[in-house]
């Protein structure tokens, strides 16, 4: 596989893009853990288009993963006083476990030593048994359990993990 590059997204292009992807992956992926009307209804809050610029506009950074001309996913990061909030890391279907995550992280490693952070934190649904897997083979430990009533109905059943990064 070539090697992944990070691409910030800055245009309206860019946004629609993440939010295209956002919709395969989550109904792929998220299919056997979440009813479909709780899917549709995160996508709209928080992955759709409108969404995705008011996050911009808010200091989350979205990046697109490119592996040669191809977009194999995005991840999305919130800076915070000293450690790095990984908001949202998505990889599409062809590009897993292919090492993608593994270079993006490496990628935000990079960035939290430049910028001074500590660690870097995810939340993950309970029930995401490969993605837990994943961030565990990664480095990340969970370090707190939490429910967030997300409106409409639906909560988030999540862990919190956490990486630290090697100064």
């Amino acid at each position: 596989m070539h090697t992944l590059t990070l691409e910030p997204v800055t245009t309206p292009e860019q946004i629609e893009t993440v939010a295209g992807l956002a919709g395969k992956i989550w109904r792929e992926h998220y299919a056997a853990i979440l009813e479909s009307g709780q899917i549709d209804y995160m996508l709209e809050q928080f992955q759709s288009a409108a969404a995705v610029a008011g996050q911009l506009r808010e200091g989350y950074r979205y990046y697109l993963f490119r592996v040669g001309d191809m977009t194999a996913g995005y991840l999305s990061i919130k800076p915070e006083e000293k450690r790095l909030f990984l908001s949202k890391l998505y990889v599409a279907r062809d590009y897993r476990r292919r090492g993608v995550a593994g270079q993006a992280l490496a990628q935000l490693e990079d960035l939290c030593r430049r910028e001074g952070y500590d660690s870097i934190y995810l939340t993950v649904n309970k029930h995401n048994a490969g993605s837990i897997a994943a961030y565990n083979h990664m480095g990340f430990v969970k370090v707190l359990e939490q429910t967030v009533d997300i409106g409409h109905g639906y909560v988030m059943d999540d862990f919190v993990m956490e990486r630290q990064v090697a100064k």
